[in-house]
């Protein structure tokens, strides 16, 4: 008799929930009290009795606006007390909510930075704000070229930290061949070729010999400046005249927009490759993500194992890309020659590739944030100049700072939780 064995009866088993556990940043309510402290240090214990008066209107401008004045320390007090309300509210935000929305933020920068022109402007010479943002795009337009060539080359999975290079490289080579061909179409192509070329270099010693990128990315960008800086002095130096002669893109106002107060000189009173800068920002983003080829780019920097199982050649879209990374940023070299001085002198780009690359990580690698962290180092580059000419009592010293501390500022203590991609900067080796 063969016993029959009873298997026990267990309950079904309980389903698994996982607990989404939020890491809670405190980068940006830290930021926001060292800036509300700094309002109430100036804006109240060194407050200004004076008048503050804001221009909105250049001479040119066909329709002019009246001049504002306002009461310099009432206003600037009140201000102060905002930010430090705003501040107290950036903590119980993360406390409550896990983190700090990027519009509380934005309005605090504006209300922080509303308050400190008014306190650093005030006295007889108005502070003309529309010069103040139309400089702020201007100085901004190298720097959004090279934020959409590092946008580009990071989505693909490749630290392009030879921007600076290729700003360098694209400003050389258009002030040279539109020199020496009289043409500032073929300077606009040869700046394009030139930021290839060092992406080339980049993509051949980063993908392909697997070298660290960022590494190889600091040496590109001191190889360059030794190239021009010799470029420079044996051959433009040599015959100024024909191959460094001074030419300038003209502006090319759009017709009833450019007329509109304010926004009108700001935006739409440019040379060409300013309008350039604002197809490629929009290109690069609908390109990003919405078409096929932004698919491709941003799978083989998120998951590169997985994009080569279906097919797509994972090191070919890589190379590519960074060359074409190169090409945008070297149009950002141009602007610098062909957009602005007109002629190349030796490291005039001034390590703006790396305040580019920082654009990047403080737009947290999308093309329009980049661009708008593009435009805030822009500002605070101009108003180093604005407060300059009006006579701030802000010391020089500090004024040329100033655009490096909100760099520091905005990607230490304003970014908050971010994440790059995936494999940025990871090499891929076929296995």
């Amino acid at each position: 008799m063969t016993a029959a064995t009873e298997t026990p009866h267990l309950p079904d088993p309980s389903p698994i929930v996982l607990e989404k556990v939020e890491v809670r940043s405190w980068k940006v309510p830290i930021a926001l009290s060292v800036f509300a402290l700094g309002a109430v240090v100036l804006f109240i214990a060194f407050a200004r009795s004076g008048h503050t008066t804001f221009r909105f209107t250049q001479s040119v401008d066909a329709i002019k606006l009246p001049d504002l004045t306002v009461p310099s320390a009432p206003v600037s007090i009140a201000l102060a007390i905002v930010a430090v309300l705003m501040a107290a509210a950036s903590w119980w935000y993360v406390a409550a909510r896990g983190r700090v929305p990027g519009w509380f933020a934005a309005v605090f920068a504006v209300v922080f930075l509303v308050g400190f022109l008014d306190w650093a402007a005030e006295g007889d010479r108005p502070l003309p704000f529309t010069s103040l943002l139309l400089g702020a795009v201007t100085l901004s337009v190298p720097l959004v070229f090279g934020a959409l060539g590092g946008v580009i080359g990071e989505r693909a999975g490749v630290v392009n930290v030879a921007i600076e290079g290729q700003l360098l490289a694209g400003a050389f080579c258009s002030a040279l061949v539109a020199s020496s061909t009289g043409s500032m179409t073929a300077g606009l192509v040869a700046a394009a070729a030139a930021g290839v070329l060092v992406a080339f270099i980049l993509a051949a010693f980063a993908i392909k010999y697997l070298v660290d990128q960022v590494i190889v990315g600091v040496v590109i960008n001191v190889l360059v400046t030794g190239l021009t800086n010799f470029g420079y002095s044996k051959v433009l130096a040599a015959d100024p005249e024909h191959l460094n002669r001074r030419m300038t893109l003209p502006d090319l106002p759009i017709p009833g927009l450019a007329q509109i107060p304010v926004i009108g000189p700001v935006l739409f009173d440019h040379s060409i490759i300013v309008y350039i800068a604002y197809v490629a920002v929009a290109a690069v983003w609908y390109g990003l993500f919405h078409t096929r080829w932004g698919l491709r780019v941003r799978a083989v920097g998120e998951h590169p194992q997985a994009a080569d199982t279906v097919g797509i050649n994972v090191n070919g879209t890589r190379f590519w890309n960074v060359s074409l990374a190169g090409a945008v940023a070297g149009l950002g070299g141009a602007f610098f020659t062909l957009g602005s001085v007109g002629i190349f002198t030796k490291e005039m780009t001034a390590g703006q590739g790396y305040i580019a690359l920082a654009a990047v990580i403080f737009g947290r690698w999308d093309p329009i944030r980049a661009t708008l962290a593009a435009l805030l180092f822009g500002f605070a580059s101009n108003l180093q100049n604005t407060l300059g000419i009006i006579g701030s009592p802000v010391p020089s010293e500090f004024l040329l700072m100033l655009p490096y501390l909100v760099t520091i500022f905005a990607v230490a203590g304003l970014v908050g939780k971010s994440r790059a991609p995936a494999a940025d900067g990871v090499p891929y080796v076929k296995g």
